[in-house]
C-alpha cells in the first residue's frame, strides 16, 4: 500500500494503517529532528509530537504532493515552534556509548570508537552552530536528500536563497571542522 491508500484507510478508522504509516516515516522524521536539536531525548519527544500533529491534520491533507514532504513540513514547522517557544541554549552534552557500539575486546577498538564518536560530535556541534536558516537548508538537502526546489518549498524560501544558504553553511562547516583552515581550491576560486 502506498501512503495515500494508508491515509484513506486511516480516515476510515484503521489503526493498523496508522501504525504502518508511522513506522514507514518515523526514522526519517526522527533523523531530521535529531540533527536539528542535537539531543536524543528531545528529538524523541518532538518526533512523537510531529506524528500527533500529523494525525490531527490528516483531514487537511490533500493528495497534491508527496505525503513525505507534507510530513517533513510539519516536522520543520514543529521544530521552529520548539525553538521559538523556549529559549534554547546550546550545551555540549556527553554522549553515552550504547551497548551495541562496544566491541567484545581490544583496547584499540575502544579508542577507535571514542575517536569516531568525538568526530561525530564535532560535526554535530558544527551543524548546531550554524544559523537556523543555513542549518535547515543543509540538513534538508544533505541529510534528508531533498532537492533545492523541495527545500525551498519546505522552508518558504526561493531556490536561489536556498542555494546560497547551503553554500554558506557548507563553507562555515568546513571552517569549523577543519579548524579555520580554508580549502586551497576555494581560495583560488575567489
Amino acid at each position: 500500500m502506498d501512503d495515500e491508500e494508508l491515509i484513506h484507510e486511516i480516515r476510515e478508522g484503521s489503526r493498523a494503517a496508522m501504525e504502518v504509516l508511522v513506522k514507514r516515516h518515523y526514522k526519517s522524521i526522527f533523523s531530521y529532528v535529531y540533527r536539528k536539536t542535537g539531543d536524543y531525548h528531545i528529538s524523541f519527544d518532538l518526533t512523537q509530537e510531529v506524528f500527533v500533529k500529523m494525525m490531527n491534520s490528516l483531514g487537511n491533507y490533500r493528495d497534491n504532493g508527496k505525503f513525505s514532504h507534507w510530513l517533513l513540513k510539519i516536522a520543520v514547522n514543529h521544530c521552529m515552534d520548539y525553538f521559538r517557544g523556549r529559549e534554547f541554549k546550546q550545551q555540549l552534552r556527553e554522549s553515552e556509548l550504547t551497548e551495541e557500539a562496544l566491541p567484545a575486546s581490544e583496547h584499540q577498538n575502544v579508542w577507535n570508537i571514542f575517536y569516531k564518536r568525538l568526530q561525530n560530535d564535532k560535526v554535530r556541534l558544527a551543524i548546531q552552530s550554524l544559523p537556523e536558516h543555513q542549518r535547515d537548508a543543509v540538513i534538508l538537502n544533505y541529510y534528508n536528500g531533498l532537492k533545492i526546489k523541495e527545500v525551498a518549498e519546505l522552508t518558504g524560501s526561493n531556490e536561489s536563497t536556498v542555494k546560497s544558504r547551503i553554500r554558506l553553511g557548507i563553507t562555515k562547516l568546513k571552517e569549523i571542522i577543519v579548524g579555520g583552515e580554508r580549502d586551497e581550491t576555494y581560495r583560488k576560486r575567489r
